[in-house]
């Protein structure tokens, strides 16, 4: 009876080990793919920040171009009343 239980019990802890080994495998295996896709996304980003880049300065030179156009309005009519 004591020998089919340490049986049991070996049965238990070799399975366990066992299945640790393999999800252990498992999950390296994973980190690597992500590791991949982390520098695929990366380079990614890096483009669209570029490109997101060109396109703000664009808009910030338009705004302020249109903003200086206003200022002379403002102070064109400000001298008409004032002046």
């Amino acid at each position: 009876m004591v020998a089919v239980a340490w049986t049991a019990i070996g049965l238990l802890g070799a399975t366990l080990f066992g299945s640790l080994y393999y999800l252990g495998g498992r999950i390296d295996a994973l980190s690597g793919r992500i590791d991949g896709l982390d520098s695929s996304l990366n380079s990614r980003i890096d483009h669209l920040e570029s490109s997101l880049n060109g396109r703000i300065d664009a808009l910030d030179a338009r705004l302020s171009a249109r903003l200086d156009g206003l200022a002379v309005r403002m102070d064109a009519h400000v001298e008409r009343h004032a002046g």
